[in-house]
């Protein structure tokens, strides 16, 4: 998939996700909370792709029972369409079938048909609207599963 690598997120990538963060999402979340996540939830899974030693993106989820839910995948602008969020979620989708789950969901914008072309390529479907979800802009969220991730890894 290019010329990068997917490994687990640790503390000393923190400080690049979150600037990452800030350059993709209009309410980034906060420095404590990519560390509360690393560190402290125990559900949580985190990776970044890296080129060389520079992190170019990253995505995490959580893991719920016997479901895993995407919590945010973020590709710094520089380096989108070279196959990193199509890695990024294929990782946490092949991390979620070794730890026995193979139902996926997430949120996403109504308005981002980038990231929802992905998401269906790599085997989800829409399944409702979360109305108002994105509070700086109060637009609707699309909710997508895929329900068969052992099909797509």
């Amino acid at each position: 998939m290019g010329d990068f690598s997917i490994c687990p997120m640790t503390l000393k990538e923190i400080e690049d996700v979150w600037e990452i963060e800030k350059l993709c999402f209009s309410i980034p979340w906060s420095l404590k909370a990519f560390m509360m996540e690393v560190e402290e939830n125990k559900c949580a899974y985190y990776v970044v792709a890296k080129r060389e030693e520079k992190v170019i993106g990253y995505g995490g989820m959580w893991i719920i029972l016997d479901e895993a839910h995407v919590t945010n995948i973020a590709v710094h602008p520089n380096f989108r369409r070279q196959g990193v969020g199509e890695a990024i979620i294929r990782n946490l989708m092949e991390k979620a079938v070794q730890l026995g789950i193979d139902k996926m969901t997430l949120e996403v914008r109504v308005s981002n048909h980038v990231a929802q072309n992905l998401y269906r390529k790599v085997g989800f479907k829409e399944a409702g609207i979360r109305k108002g979800y994105y509070t700086d802009t109060n637009e609707d969220a699309l909710i997508m599963w895929n329900t068969h991730l052992k099909n797509y890894v």
